[in-house]
C-alpha cells in the first residue's frame, strides 16, 4: 500500500517519539508499504521551525536529510493535487477545516491512490476513505 504520512507522523517517525502508536508502528514497518512524504509536508516545518526553533528544531532541510535516507519517498505538488481539493468532502454538521497543509495532504492522497496516515482526529469530519485515523 502506499502511505503518504502527516507532517506529525513523518516527525514522530524520525525521532522515535513514544508517541507512535503501535497501529502507527505497524503501518511504518510493513516492507509492502511504500511510504512518501509530501513537499507540502516540508514547506509546513519550514515554515513552523523558522517561527518556532524553540517548539520544532527539525528544520526542513534536516527532515529531507533524513527521509531521503530512510528511503521515503517525496511526493511532489501537482497541478492534480490543487484541482482535487475542490472535490474534498467534509460532513454537513461539522465546521469547515481550514489548515491547507492538511487539506493538500488529503488530496494528495485522494488524487495518487494512496492513503494519508495520520493521528489528527480532525480529519475524520473529511468523508474520505483515502485518511487512515491511527
Amino acid at each position: 500500500m502506499k502511505l503518504l504520512l502527516d507532517t506529525h507522523i513523518l516527525l514522530w517517525a524520525i525521532s522515535a517519539q513514544p508517541a507512535l502508536t503501535p497501529k502507527m508502528v505497524y503501518y511504518l514497518e510493513q516492507e509492502e508499504n511504500i511510504l512518501y512524504y509530501s513537499l507540502a509536508s516540508v514547506w509546513e516545518v519550514s515554515i513552523k521551525h523558522n517561527l518556532h526553533p524553540d517548539r520544532l528544531p527539525v528544520s526542513a532541510q534536516d527532515l529531507v536529510r533524513v527521509l531521503d535516507h530512510y528511503d521515503y519517498y517525496p511526493l511532489r505538488i501537482e497541478t492534480e493535487h490543487i484541482f482535487a481539493l475542490d472535490g474534498l468532502r467534509q460532513g454537513d454538521i461539522v465546521p469547515m477545516h481550514k489548515d491547507p497543509f492538511d487539506r493538500m495532504l488529503i488530496a494528495q492522497a485522494k488524487a495518487g491512490d494512496m492513503r494519508l496516515l495520520t493521528h489528527d482526529k480532525k480529519l475524520a469530519v473529511y468523508n474520505e476513505p483515502c485518511v487512515l485515523l491511527v
